[in-house]
């Protein structure tokens, strides 16, 4: 009987709501030039990983530690790039977020 009933409102949830449509486009010309520097500092991230595994691999192949030894640090500097952008822009969010919410 109680599994009967569970499947009935599983099958029959009632009727569905209608949400009002919300414009995709926001008012804060802040948030976009942040969202901008975001997608900015994930792609230089990972250009320089891509670069940085260039160098290291020519720094190997002709011998020269000097390059060899850059590209490993870049290697290393790229996800810690990609790690203070990835706590930085949510911290900078809710801070602008609590501006705009207050004011």
């Amino acid at each position: 009987m109680f599994m009967h009933q569970a499947v009935i409102r599983l099958l029959d949830p009632g009727p569905v709501q209608d949400p009002t449509p919300v414009s995709p486009i926001s008012g804060g010309g802040v948030g976009t030039l942040l969202g901008y520097a975001m997608w900015g500092a994930i792609i230089a991230c990972g250009v320089v990983a891509l670069v940085s595994g260039g160098i290291l691999a020519v720094g190997q192949l002709s011998n020269n530690p000097g390059h060899s030894d850059k590209g490993k640090r870049a290697l290393l500097y790229a996800p810690g790039g990609v790690a203070i952008a990835a706590i930085a822009i949510p911290t900078i969010n809710t801070v602008f977020g609590t501006v705009h919410s207050t004011g």
